[in-house]
């Protein structure tokens, strides 16, 4: 099983990581690795590939099944290196799942991927959020950079487990050597390419019935599912911003005495999506779901409990995740 890491030569927060990795600690680590298509460059460290292509970053889809299909390497997780953008313009390192489950067919999905869908999300995200946090901290690049999770959002469509690691918010940042080198320092340190062992493996023997936090409701940048996240020892799997939960109130805001078949929006198509995914991504974990209660109106948090419960997801207080 191998480790897909890729990076675009469109973008300098995607290339300048995916560079800085290639060189740590020593250039002569990485050898040339096999072909998959005459657009894509590979190289090799171990059981860790880094592709190099020159499109879009969200627009090379299926890249875990064709890497297999050409060279017979089962793929056991991806990893984007790209830039984040955001209206603050707030310099960022960021960590988040993919996928657009709240999309109804039919829809054209602005950063690819495919409606209705999720990709399973990596479990290293929590534990690799806590130690971007450590890295950014110990070169210096706190408080001016904000090391957050982000929702579920976007593609490109891939079928294991899967995340987004990212630079923000502007060309000033994108283009930071230090940000590019703690990124790069990340990965090296995740997934065990120095002396140490790789952080945040799911180990279904030695993870069995851990909990594992699926977000729901919240912004964008998911604050109260952070501080979780954040304080302790938590798996952290899909994370479902508001906007990600289309609701139709049947009762005009009056009341919650509909059924969840009464409501509705794609939000339950968007939460089932992001369960199942996240069930596949964490075989043998225990999934709670965490609800930013102060996002919803009582009508919303009631029908989103009820399925939820329909669907035999629990919902955790933050207590239940230390």
């Amino acid at each position: 099983m191998v480790t897909l890491l890729v990076a675009t030569t469109r973008d300098p927060a995607s290339i300048n990581p995916a560079n800085a990795l290639l060189a740590m600690p020593d250039p002569s680590n990485w050898g040339p690795g096999p072909s998959l298509s005459d657009e894509i460059q590979s190289f090799r460290f171990g059981d860790v590939r880094l592709l190099r292509h020159g499109k879009s970053i969200v627009e090379e889809d299926d890249l875990d099944l064709r890497w297999q299909d050409a060279t017979g390497e089962a793929v056991d997780e991806v990893i984007f290196f790209s830039k984040h953008t955001a209206v603050s313009n707030r310099p960022a390192l960021t960590i988040h799942p993919i996928g657009v489950p709240h999309l109804a067919e039919g829809d054209v999905p602005p950063q690819g991927g495919k409606p209705g869908w999720a990709a399973p999300p990596d479990p290293r995200m929590g534990p690799w959020l806590r130690l971007l946090k450590r890295i950014a901290e110990s070169r210096n690049l706190l408080p001016e950079f904000e090391v957050t999770l982000e929702a579920t959002h976007h593609g490109p469509i891939t079928s294991k487990p899967t995340m987004f690691v990212e630079i923000g918010s502007t060309e000033e940042y994108w283009k930071r050597q230090d940000a590019a080198e703690a990124i790069a320092q990340l990965v090296f340190e995740g997934l065990g390419l120095g002396s140490g062992a790789a952080v945040g493996t799911w180990n279904i023997d030695h993870n069995k019935n851990k909990r594992v936090l699926l977000g729901v409701g919240g912004g964008h940048y998911a604050p109260r599912h952070m501080d979780i996240v954040m304080k302790g020892d938590v798996w952290v799997a899909h994370l479902l911003s508001g906007y990600a939960l289309p609701m139709e109130d049947p009762n005009q805001n009056k009341g919650g005495g509909a059924s969840t078949k009464d409501i509705g929006g794609t939000w339950k198509q968007s939460i089932k999506a992001a369960f199942e995914a996240t069930r596949l991504a964490f075989p043998g974990g225990e999934i709670l779901a965490h609800l930013d209660h102060k996002s919803f109106k009582s009508w919303q948090k009631n029908a989103i409990t009820a399925f939820l419960g329909e669907l035999d997801v629990k919902v955790g207080k933050p207590n239940d995740f230390c």
